[in-house]
C-alpha cells in the first residue's frame, strides 16, 4: 500500500453504541510499528474512553507476578534440567552477548545513563533460575537489534502510558496465571 489508509489496520470494529474495537497488538518496540499503524486505528485509540490490555504492564504486580512465573520451582537451576552441553552452549552464548552488548548500545541509550552491564542485568539477570521456555524468550531477545531498542517500550506498553496520561480507564483481559501456566506447561521437547 502506498498510503496510510490503505494498509490493514488489526483493528475490528464492533458494532454497537458506543463502538467498541478490538486491535491486534505485537509485542515489539512501537517505534518499529508506529509509523505502520492506519490512521483509523490512532482514531478509535484516540476516541475511546476505555482501553483493556492483554495484560496490565503498568501494574507492579503484574511485573512482580511475570518475573516470579518464570523461575524453576523449588530452587532449581537450569543447570539441574537442561543437558550439559545445551546449557554450556548457553552459557558461552550469553558471555558472548555480554561482551558484546557495549559495542550494540546506541549514543541515545548512553544518553540516558544506560550501561551495558546493566541492560544486560535487566535482560538476562538470573536467567540459571529460569525455566527453559523463558530462556528461550529472553535469548531470542538477545540480538543487536532488539538490544538497540532496549529503553522504548514495547507497543501495548506505549498504549498504555499514553492511555494513563489521556486519563482513559484502564485494564486488562487476562492475569498473569493465564500466560504463565501454558508456557510453564510446555515439556523439555515442545520448548
Amino acid at each position: 500500500p502506498l498510503q496510510q489508509r490503505d494498509l490493514n489496520s488489526f483493528l475490528w470494529t464492533i458494532r454497537r453504541d458506543p463502538p467498541a474495537y478490538l486491535f491486534g497488538t505485537i509485542h515489539v518496540p512501537y517505534t518499529r510499528v508506529w509509523d505502520f499503524i492506519p490512521d483509523n486505528s490512532k482514531a478509535a485509540f484516540q476516541a475511546s474512553a476505555r482501553v483493556y490490555f492483554e495484560l496490565d504492564l503498568t501494574d507492579p504486580y503484574t511485573i512482580s507476578a511475570l518475573a516470579s512465573c518464570q523461575l524453576l520451582p523449588h530452587g532449581e537451576n537450569l543447570q539441574d534440567v537442561l543437558p550439559r552441553e545445551l546449557y554450556w552452549r548457553l552459557k558461552r552464548h550469553l558471555d558472548y552477548v555480554k561482551l558484546m552488548m557495549p559495542s550494540w548500545m546506541t549514543p541515545a541509550q548512553r544518553g540516558k545513563g544506560l550501561y551495558a552491564d546493566y541492560l544486560f542485568n535487566a535482560i538476562a539477570g538470573n536467567w540459571e533460575r529460569k525455566r527453559p521456555v523463558w530462556v528461550m524468550l529472553m535469548v531470542n531477545s538477545l540480538t543487536e537489534t532488539d538490544v538497540r531498542s532496549r529503553g522504548v517500550p514495547v507497543l501495548d506498553l506505549y498504549l498504555a502510558q499514553r492511555a494513563e496520561k489521556m486519563k482513559k480507564s484502564t485494564g486488562a483481559v487476562e492475569r498473569v496465571e493465564e500466560q504463565c501456566h501454558p508456557l510453564n506447561g510446555l515439556n523439555f521437547s515442545q520448548v
